[in-house]
């Protein structure tokens, strides 16, 4: 007995205003259809989740890669035509299934869980999942009757003005028998107003089928609200926001001014951690005990080890190992991963390179495609020239070495241990272990220069 969810994502979301298809687009740097795929797998209710992509399905495929099936919906004629072209890849008809939409990031798994309980606690045919809302302008209404079960659901814009004051919603969201919902969507039309396939349609064929139908009354409405424009984006996205602030916060993160803080689903942070004001954490990232980010900080897919400090810095794709300080105004990136005990200083950059323990680049330093070792110093305005135009090129800087300011290292180039190289060089060629290096030119000082420039022009104008 298989059992399908099956997500509705084939839409194009004209009124989001982008080029994105709705359900690609993020929300807090994740896509609104991984929140829903995410949340299904960890439901642990469903043996194949299969999405039904149309509108620019090549976006979506990128997304989800091969954690589902995907049914193509090539013309978009409503919800019930987009669940009928699932039928190719339903094997078993013995089970259940259960219906989403792709615009309803905050449908958590618990939310699902009890769906399906519902579902099977009263042995129901089909389950709708409804719940209230003060606005329900676009919704589907349910229409009870007078013994207060489910009579029929009428779209908004065939509602009578009557209907239209009832606040209790359809979600669009579903249970269902999977033999009857495929043999139910061949008996509806579309002889309405959009000339649509509506799958609300099955409620008045199951109805006159004697089917048990039965509702699950969601209370916190707000986790099937659909996104359709950017204004209920950053609803979602605050209520989001505040549900996983709150739950870091119990579990003993502290967060200075946390309405200015932004967690994504998937990072994890460890105990004793303090967010400060303005910070970013999105992505996979972890962040591990002890650590003191921002304020001002933007992390997205990185590791942040241990009582590292970071403040005013942008850290992404990368590791920082730990007692480490970042920033202010750092910039790591590209899979840079930074030592134990490092400082990587003001308007610093490190881009694609490694360092090892108690190295310091404190200011103005770029490092680029580069493996530095341990007890390294980079004076200011040190630079590691890795790119010629066309090729990036690596640098190899041994441990114990001291770089003065303004040091160019030409890559490809290898400074061994112990080196030491003036300030102001510009090097192309290896440094042995143990050497000094000094590339710069001689100084030249033209004694009266300007007395005799002045001179001269005055001359001139004579």
């Amino acid at each position: 007995m298989r059992k399908y969810a099956i997500i509705l994502a084939a839409g194009k979301g004209t009124r989001m205003k982008t080029e994105l298809p709705k359900c690609a687009y993020p929300l807090l740097k994740k896509p609104m259809i991984a929140y829903i795929v995410e949340n299904i797998q960890n439901s642990e209710q469903f043996d194949e989740i299969i999405v039904v992509v149309g509108h620019k399905r090549e976006i979506i495929q990128d997304i989800l890669g091969d954690k589902v099936t995907y049914a193509v919906q090539e013309e978009q004629l409503g919800t019930g035509h987009a669940v009928m072209v699932c039928e190719p890849h339903i094997t078993d008809l013995e089970g259940f299934t259960m219906i989403l939409p792709g615009d309803m990031p905050l449908v958590d798994n618990s939310v699902i869980e009890k769906a399906i309980l519902e579902h099977k606690d009263r042995r129901d045919d089909l389950t709708i999942v409804t719940t209230k809302i003060e606005e329900p302008e676009g919704y589907g209404r349910i229409i009870r009757n007078e013994s207060g079960y489910l009579d029929s659901i009428i779209e908004h814009h065939e509602a009578t003005m009557s209907q239209r004051t009832i606040s209790e919603i359809n979600t669009g969201i579903y249970v269902v028998g999977t033999k009857l919902l495929f043999s139910s969507l061949k008996k509806i039309d579309n002889h309405n107003m959009k000339n649509e396939y509506y799958l609300t349609d099955i409620v008045g064929i199951m109805q006159q089928q004697k089917e048990v139908i039965g509702t699950y009354y969601l209370k916190e409405s707000y986790k099937s609200m659909g996104v359709n424009d950017l204004y209920a984006l950053s609803i979602a996205e605050a209520k989001l926001r505040l549900n996983i602030n709150k739950q870091m916060m119990l579990n003993g993160v502290a967060m200075i001014n946390p309405e200015t803080i932004t967690i994504g689903q998937n990072v994890v942070i460890e105990e004793n951690v303090i967010i400060h004001p303005n910070t970013y954490i999105t992505g996979n990232s972890v962040i591990k005990k002890g650590a003191s980010i921002g304020p001002n900080t933007e992390i997205h897919d990185s590791v942040i080890g241990e009582k590292v400090v970071c403040k005013h810095s942008l850290v992404y794709n990368s590791t920082v190992d730990e007692s480490t300080t970042v920033g202010p105004f750092a910039h790591l990136r590209d899979g840079a991963h930074i030592g134990a005990h490092n400082r990587i200083g003001n308007f610093v950059e490190v881009k694609k390179s490694t360092t090892q323990e108690n190295t310091k680049a404190s200011h103005l330093a770029y490092i680029g495609d580069a493996t530095v070792g341990k007890n390294v110093n980079f004076g200011c305005g040190s630079i590691t020239v890795n790119y010629d135009g066309k090729n990036k090129y690596q640098t190899t800087i041994g441990d114990d070495v001291f770089i003065g300011c303004n040091v160019n290292l030409i890559a490809p180039i290898h400074v061994d241990d112990n080196s030491l190289i003036a300030a102001g060089s510009t090097l192309n060629k290896n440094v042995p272990k143990g050497s000094l290096a000094i590339a710069r030119a001689y100084q030249v000082n033209k004694e009266n220069y300007i007395k005799d420039k002045k001179e001269a022009e005055e001359n001139n104008e004579n």
